[in-house]
């Protein structure tokens, strides 16, 4: 099986995702690094870590080619039969591979097997949540792309199709566009695609993600930062154009698509809830700042109102 790991300006992390990947318990795989003109110490790190160990590729690209090119970078490059997309801040417990390659090999109708993920804080506190629904392994493309949906909906906790372990052949062609949200829509190609098995273990961990604030992402993906405010509705416009691109039949279309539409109110809803919470901690935060500063002055204010009851008046002076 391949791992592929694009990274551009990793050298803090990406050590340790090279080392957890070296240290599975199953040992029968490649690494390929595709590095994307990274300006750090990425490319030094990377060639040293070739050296040490055949099992990885170290493919270092001329000039910036950008985010999701370079995800293709190494796919295209992969010769195993199975393929996993690792972020080069994220880091992987030692049984991952052999549990994900075990599943697919169980089961050849699966074209891809997530394991639950442990969301690692900046204290280094880990969340991570449990999904034990039984649509994504549906047979019916539909309940999946349906169940794919809530999924996102429900907790970014959950799992994410886009790092589990895929079989290249069915995924290799399907596009994924250059916008906010594409994991997500990309996802919801994986699920119309075939159905998915889920470890409810968590096999991976995750830091988070650099970019704070979606005007970051997307100058990072290279969109226009103006699609921030409609980001929702471009995802669910791409999501209609996929379910019409799955080669379902018209009611199975219908269906899928019927779906959509309340995907979207929710996921507007959450924006909303969050802008409100944002504004009203914002507000708070001013208010505070407001009250607090006459307390602040209140002291020095008395001492000089103290003072001026005791000067002596001068003499000749104004009566």
């Amino acid at each position: 099986m391949s791992i592929g790991l694009p990274v551009r300006n990793g050298e803090r992390t990406v050590g340790r995702a090279v080392r957890s990947v070296l240290e599975q318990d199953y040992t029968h795989f490649e690494l390929v690094i595709s590095d994307n003109a990274s300006d750090d110490g990425t490319e030094e790190i990377c060639r040293e870590l070739a050296r040490s160990d055949a099992r990885v590729r170290y493919i270092r690209q001329p000039e910036n080619i950008g985010l999701i090119p370079n995800f293709y970078a190494v796919l295209h490059q992969a010769r195993g039969s199975y393929f996993k997309w690792m972020g080069h801040d994220d880091w992987l417990a030692p049984a991952f591979v052999g549990r994900c390659v075990e599943v697919l090999d169980d089961d050849p109708a699966l074209i891809l097997v997530t394991t639950r993920q442990g969301h690692v804080g900046a204290g280094g506190e880990v969340e991570s949540a449990s999904y034990d629904r039984k649509g994504l392994r549906s047979a019916d493309p539909v309940e999946r792309f349906r169940d794919m949906l809530r999924v996102y909906n429900d907790s970014h906790l959950l799992l994410d199709p886009l790092y589990g372990m895929i079989r290249p052949g069915p995924v290799a062609g399907l596009p994924r566009p250059v916008m906010l949200y594409e994991d997500q829509v990309f996802a919801g190609r994986l699920a119309l695609a075939g159905p998915f098995a889920h470890i409810d273990e968590v096999l991976s961990y995750r830091l988070p993600a650099p970019f704070a604030t979606r005007a970051a992402i997307a100058r990072r993906l290279g969109v226009p930062v103006w699609q921030v405010h409609v980001a929702n509705l471009l995802m669910c416009r791409e999501l209609w154009t996929v379910v019409g691109e799955a080669g379902l039949a018209p009611q199975e279309r219908r269906a899928a698509r019927a779906a959509i539409a309340p995907f979207f109110l929710r996921r507007q809803q959450m924006t909303l809830a969050h802008r409100v919470r944002k504004a009203t901690g914002l507000a708070s935060r001013v208010l505070a700042r407001l009250l607090a500063a006459p307390l602040r002055r209140r002291p020095a204010d008395a001492d000089a109102h103290r003072s001026s009851r005791n000067v002596a008046p001068v003499p000749g002076g104004d009566p």
